[in-house]
């Protein structure tokens, strides 16, 4: 029996690679143009080669064939056809491989360039998560609102103090059902980055310590992590609401930029 799914990404990869294919100028990779080329962008043989893969193996993923290629195949194609990273993460996702470049940047967890300074000019709560959703720049708004977390030394990651400390319980206005999404949220996050220990223990110290998150975490829900309301009751300044936008943070995979506008 012929799995749907699995022919469904097979043609959508080959279209995928076809079309990147024949964006890419020749001329950029010295190669002649003469008259006689009627082929838009690259040959199949030319960018097969410079890849370092079989032409055969190539047309056939192109064709949309159901044939595999290695992870490190993969990096290559995605250099040499210049994918933003976007575009790199959809291929991997098509072939069904997990990105090296990705498993490398497990450790990820250093502030971009000039991010403290933009993150200090939005006027709203606003801070920047890792990969393993640690707080590793925030605001004076943010460092008003959460307090327990952004204020005073407490640990810096956002499921240690959801879960764990009480303070989230009383600051967070609708607790259970936020806590259960941020758990599925993670879930999602935790897709890209299966291999990681960091995440990993992070999850077996927080189901060890913590009946609630070890409930939400074996429902197996998944949510990306998106905006919308957030409530809070907040010790000094009675209740707030505000609308969250989360941003991922462009050739830094696992950096996300939460910004909190206030809806009143």
């Amino acid at each position: 029996m012929i799995d749907t799914a699995d022919t469904t990404s097979s043609r959508e990869l080959g279209d995928f690679l076809r079309s990147h294919r024949e964006r890419l100028r020749p001329e950029d990779f010295g190669l002649a143009v003469g008259a006689r080329r009627r082929t838009p962008g690259l040959k199949r043989e030319e960018i097969a080669q410079l890849a370092g893969v079989s032409t055969t193996w190539y047309t056939w993923m192109e064709q949309g064939r159901d044939v595999s290629m290695s992870a490190n195949a993969l990096s290559r194609l995605a250099r040499v056809m210049r994918l933003h990273p976007a575009e790199r993460a959809y291929l991997f996702e098509l072939a069904a491989r997990r990105d090296p470049q990705a498993a490398e940047g497990d450790t990820d967890s250093e502030l971009p360039t000039g991010m403290r300074a933009t993150v200090d000019a939005i006027a709203g709560p606003a801070y920047v998560l890792d990969r393993t959703w640690n707080a590793i720049a925030w605001n004076a708004p943010a460092e008003k609102l959460f307090t327990g977390w952004l204020d005073g030394d407490a640990d810096r990651n956002l499921l240690r103090f959801v879960f764990l400390d009480p303070a989230a319980r009383r600051l967070i206005a609708d607790w259970p059902v936020r806590a259960a999404r941020l758990a599925a949220e993670f879930r999602a996050d935790l897709s890209r980055n299966l291999t990681a220990p960091g995440p990993r223990a992070l999850i077996e110290e927080l189901r060890r310590r913590d009946g609630f998150f070890a409930d939400a975490w074996e429902a197996h829900a998944v949510i990306e992590r998106e905006g919308g309301e957030r409530t809070f009751n907040h010790p000094d300044n009675g209740f707030l609401r505000y609308q969250q936008v989360t941003f991922n943070l462009a050739g830094h995979a696992g950096i996300k930029l939460v910004i909190l506008t206030p809806a009143d």
